[in-house]
């Protein structure tokens, strides 16, 4: 398997959102690529592997979002493999990077036997019936023998949901349920404040749980108007300003990469837009 070495950028569409995405590499000596990615983000998605859980290289990017004030997603990944644990790399997750995970997922099954999730905000499990992971099958129906882990762990995201929104908590005091969308945005509120980390699961390679992701992306973590103003200093005077993130805004920006134009014209500058516009 190759190891990238730099990190990559692109733009997606979903759900009616543009996605700026950057990849950084996953290996140890290329954390100085991961720093500066950090740099110009709002959001970030943690990819875990099922079977190792949290890795010296994951606890040492967790620190630098840590230190640049990202909100993150978890998504425990990799389920298909011998030996996941997905309960297991949640506690990791928990302990060594000192976390307040919430699961808004369970996985069913495991390793050979993954064959979908149960969503603990809508109650639906949701069954992959190909190897393709694009054909699925929803129901209500707890799977057997989960009844007690669903019970559990939606128990725990109702208490986590509840410390963000009083509607909440007192709908739980009085053991009621809160509606989805009030669910939702406690952990929206709970994520961009970075207390609390949704985790998500699946096997990315066989397209199991990627769209899911795609949706917490949208529904869980920051857009540049969720973000406080950025400081910066002014090259010409050397005095500090703030930047709202506003198109009427002065320009202001910062260069996080740089690399060779592959039709060798010269290079590429990669650069974050906090305010104005570039014309």
């Amino acid at each position: 398997m190759a190891v990238s070495n730099t990190s990559a950028a692109t733009t997606a569409q979903w759900r009616d959102h543009s996605v700026n995405i950057i990849d950084t590499p996953g290996h140890v000596d290329f954390t100085v690529e991961v720093e500066r990615s950090l740099r110009v983000l709002d959001g970030a998605v943690a990819v875990f592997d099922a079977v190792a859980g949290v890795e010296p290289q994951s606890e040492t990017v967790w620190r630098q979002a840590d230190r640049y004030g990202v909100p993150r997603i978890a998504f425990i990944n990799k389920m298909d493999r011998v030996g996941a644990d997905f309960y297991g790399s949640l506690q990791s997750i928990r302990q060594r990077l000192g976390a307040r995970a919430i699961p808004i997922q369970l996985p069913i099954g495991s390793e050979s036997a993954f064959r979908g999730y149960f969503d603990l905000i809508t109650k639906d499990a949701v069954i992959y019936t190909d190897d393709l992971g694009t054909n699925q099958v929803e129901s209500q129906t707890i799977p057997v023998g989960m009844e007690e882990l669903v019970a559990q762990h939606r128990h725990d995201l109702i208490e986590a949901a509840a410390d963000f929104d009083d509607a909440i908590m007192h709908l739980y005091l009085e053991e009621k349920e809160p509606s989805n969308a009030q669910i939702m945005a406690a952990l929206r509120k709970g994520t961009v404040s970075g207390m609390l980390v949704p985790v998500l699961c699946g096997a990315a390679l066989r397209n199991r749980g990627v769209q899911p992701i795609l949706d917490a992306v949208v529904d869980y973590l920051p857009s540049p108007a969720d973000v406080p103003p950025v400081e910066g200093t002014d090259p010409k005077t050397g005095t500090l300003v703030v930047r709202e993130h506003d198109d009427d805004e002065p320009f202001s920006a910062l260069a996080f990469k740089i690399q060779m134009d592959p039709q060798g014209v010269g290079k590429l500058t990669f650069f974050r837009v906090y305010s104005g516009r570039l014309r």
